[in-house]
């Protein structure tokens, strides 16, 4: 087994550590117990949580105890946002959202052997507490000159708003959840995000105070940026969500198959569990071919699959080759077909018209003219059917499940129409 800490270095996943020295002596003696939390503010996760949960599996993998906690007690409180004030979730929607999340973590974890994961829930520890014993017991560790040079608050403080005391707080309860795994489980290490850096040493300096002898790590990653500026995990229709019901398997195939070639060789670091081979091996084609896009698709088959299965992922690889031609679209399952249209320039029309003015209306032509010259030169296919006649008008039996037509201009340009009258 390669050094994990080596390992994570190569995949570029280490971004802060207490003492990488030590750290890679404790994983030589192994194993060891370690932590990473998920707040639940929203009822998924998204991409930036999946560094988190797939850092967790690598580590597990290499012979270690992961403890996946969701934050039935922080995601009431919520982490400081550094320009404004969380809304407070209700603590019923937060029980939800727990539940949520722990089914999303719990498939990407190995429950079972002698390093089985554990899903904790903070809650389990704070509710039965008092705010007198929280105050004399947790908070006298604390010292407020050093929680206000946390990033988050110190730019809060510094703004019109400020912080209240409820968030100010949240360090104290991440601090607290990390001792509280360490003497519940042995839990030795904690690892997050670098911009949770103050959050995590929290926890470490709180068990240094309570527990002087013991021997506490904690590990960031960094922040995922892209070659072009744009935010990791964002595109135009918003975050990309692990839920399929907030982002769909076909939108999140598409993200990865999308992947801009300076950013590919990175993300197939961070998020593939294939070999350091394999992955040169990708970027050595992404460098000689970069139009076969060989490790995008790589990647956007193996995350697919991770996260919502070999079947969704065989639905989808079956969509994206449907709609440039390469499969029949009428065997695609509702669902998948609308997942996959969603992603195109749609118009909706009340009843189907000639094609050169559907070509024109959802935007694959700049005009009825202009539609009619892409028939005349043998470039339009409706439901990859090339159209042959510049008066053709689709049957009502045309219609994929009874709604959409699937329009195409040559090989790549494609638009769908959605027909919503009787």
């Amino acid at each position: 087994m390669t050094d994990i800490v080596d390992e994570l270095k190569w995949r570029g996943l280490i971004a802060l550590s207490t003492d990488e020295d030590a750290l890679r002596k404790a994983f030589a003696d192994g194993p060891v117990t370690f932590y990473c939390g998920f707040d639940p503010t929203a009822p998924s996760l998204h991409l930036g949580n999946l560094v988190q949960i797939l850092t967790m599996r690598r580590i597990q993998q290499a012979g270690n105890r992961p403890l996946g906690l969701v934050g039935g007690a922080t995601g009431l409180i919520g982490d400081p946002k550094p320009n404004s004030e969380r809304t407070l979730n209700a603590p019923e929607v937060v029980a939800q959202w727990v539940e949520r999340l722990r089914a999303q973590i719990q498939p990407l974890l190995d429950f079972e052997g002698p390093n089985a994961a554990v899903m904790v829930n903070n809650l389990d520890w704070t509710q039965g507490l008092s705010a007198i014993e929280f105050l004399r017991d947790v908070g006298k560790h604390f010292r407020v000159n050093k929680m206000i040079t946390k990033e988050a608050v110190a730019r809060r403080l510094e703004s019109q708003e400020g912080i209240s005391y409820t968030e100010f707080s949240y360090q104290i309860l991440q601090g607290m959840d990390f001792l509280e795994l360490y003497r519940r489980y042995g839990c030795t290490l904690q690892t997050g995000g670098s911009d949770q850096w103050g959050n995590l040493t929290s926890g470490t300096d709180l068990i240094h105070r309570v527990e002087p002898d013991a021997v506490v790590h904690a590990l960031g990653t960094p922040l995922i940026t892209k070659a072009d500026g744009t935010k990791f995990g964002k595109t135009e229709s918003g975050t990309v969500w692990l839920d399929p019901e907030m982002t769909t398997p076909y939108a999140f195939y598409q993200f990865w198959l999308n992947a801009d070639d300076r950013d590919v060789s990175k993300f197939l670091r961070i998020f593939s569990f294939r070999s350091r081979e394999e992955i040169e091996e990708l970027e050595k084609q992404t460098e000689e071919r970069p139009q076969a896009r060989a490790a995008q698709r790589a990647l956007a088959e193996e995350l697919t699959t991770l996260v919502h299965g070999a079947d969704q992922t065989a639905a989808v690889i079956a969509a994206s080759k449907a709609l440039f031609g390469q499969g029949e679209l009428a065997e695609l399952d509702e669902k998948t077909l609308a997942a996959s249209l969603s992603e195109l320039p749609l118009v909706q029309v009340a009843e189907l018209g000639p094609v050169v003015d559907l070509f024109a209306e959802v935007g694959l032509v700049a005009s009825k003219s202009a539609a009619r010259r892409t028939v005349k030169e043998g470039g339009a296919y409706v439901n990859n059917v090339k159209v042959v006649g510049e008066d053709a008008v689709p049957a009502k039996e045309d219609l994929l499940h009874g709604r959409w037509l699937v329009l195409r201009r040559g090989k790549k340009n494609l638009a769908a129409v959605e027909v919503t009258g009787g």
